[in-house]
């Protein structure tokens, strides 16, 4: 086994790197990672990529999430700046979600990491597999 003195750490293969680990944005890079790589950001960033919809509407398109996470994923959107929501003064209020220019832009990229996870899914499950089999 090589001295670990002798080893070079690896070169970051984009600025990405360098930002997240050493400067005062790195937190907020770091942040905004785990906002739209939780359980249920991508999934409505996907969803309304089709266009504007109602609350329930979003609720109705993604099977799982409770109206508390959705309430809370879409308010952290906004604040992002990834989702918009436009109130209505009706009786009743309406109020509507879509994506900003901003969020638009996460499409291409969402879609990409989806269709890696759905490629690469088998040798996944089998790392897993394999991994808790050796644990015990």
């Amino acid at each position: 086994m090589p001295d670990t003195a002798e080893i070079e750490p690896p070169t970051p293969l984009t600025g990405y790197e360098d930002r997240c680990l050493q400067t005062d944005e790195g937190r907020a890079i770091r942040d905004l990672m785990d906002r739209v790589g939780d359980k249920w950001s991508l999934l409505i960033i996907s969803t309304l990529r089709a266009g504007t919809l109602r609350f329930s509407e979003l609720q109705r398109h993604i099977p799982g999430v409770s109206q508390r996470m959705l309430t809370l994923t879409l308010k952290h959107l906004a604040r992002d700046g990834l989702v918009s929501r436009t109130v209505h003064p009706e009786v009743p209020p309406r109020v509507e979600y879509s994506l900003t220019p901003t969020g638009r832009t996460l499409i291409d990229p969402a879609e990409a990491l989806a269709a890696w996870a759905v490629a690469h899914l088998p040798a996944i499950k089998a790392a897993r597999a394999e991994f808790d089999a050796a644990a015990g």
